[in-house]
């Protein structure tokens, strides 16, 4: 009789740990997946040791939307298109497989560009202000003082203007602060990121390494809060530490 208990125990707690995992498959599958932040591209809305989640149904589901991009399917289901200023996470285009952060600065049909610095859309130069000087990490990795600005990406449909802060390392005669006219491709956005003179995004093709015009089948989802943040080069493992090595200051911070 009491083998039977420990073998019904056994089973339950098997069952338990299965129904436990489903759950937590789903929820990643379908609702919101963890992501942590490994470059200073983003900064200063994302920093290097912040963990996002991200909702996967903001846009639909792809095959990248899937643990391990089984191909299931082609295009997306559900598809809602993203707003331009979405801060969103998406496939690599030219390997299919890693992961970026960036935000959406084009949308299909948008004409885009960088003169000396300012942003161009549609012909129309993006207003910029700026704000207070931030110090952050440059190219050597050594700490410097950075010009800040809040920039107002233009809505698109019934979504407003999109207010959010840039830093310029280099100023406006920094890598890439002047380039071609872009034309967005039907399906496709255009991606940069808020570290303008510190991010490897779609003003760069593939061909250098670049992300290039990234399909709207690529997209995973829209970085929606800060979780979680440790400073960088510190181990989000290691809890001894966290009364030092979290920013308490950054936790259930929205993504703007």
């Amino acid at each position: 009789m009491a083998r039977k208990r420990e073998e019904g125990g056994f089973l339950e707690t098997v069952k338990v740990i299965v129904e436990a995992l489903a759950i937590a498959l789903v929820i990643r599958t379908l609702l919101f997946q963890p992501f942590n932040i490994p470059s200073g591209s983003m900064i200063p809305t994302l920093l290097i040791g912040d963990y996002v989640f991200v909702s996967k149904y903001s846009y639909g589901y792809s095959n990248y939307s899937m643990p391990f991009g089984p191909d299931f399917f082609s295009g997306r289901i559900l598809a809602s298109p993203p707003n331009r200023g979405d801060v969103v996470v998406f496939k690599l285009p030219r390997d299919n497989e890693t992961d970026y952060i960036k935000r959406v600065i084009g949308l299909p049909g948008d004409r885009v560009q960088v003169i000396d610095g300012r942003l161009y859309i549609n012909g129309v130069i993006v207003p910029r202000e700026p704000i207070q000087k931030a110090v952050t990490e440059g190219r050597d990795g050594r700490e410097v003082p950075v010009t800040t600005y809040k920039e107002t990406l233009p809505g698109n449909g019934d979504h407003p203007a999109v207010e959010h802060t840039i830093i310029e390392i280099e100023g406006d005669h920094g890598y890439k602060d002047n380039t071609e006219l872009f034309v967005v491709p039907s399906d496709h956005y255009f991606m940069m990121g808020d570290n303008r003179d510190n991010s490897t995004d779609s003003r760069f093709a593939p061909d250098e390494g670049g992300v290039g015009y990234v399909p709207f089948v690529n997209l995973v989802g829209r970085a929606e809060i800060i979780f979680f943040s440790v400073r960088k080069d510190e181990s989000a493992l290691a809890f001894w530490r966290w009364p030092w090595s979290v920013r308490w200051d950054r936790l259930f911070r929205p993504v703007d």
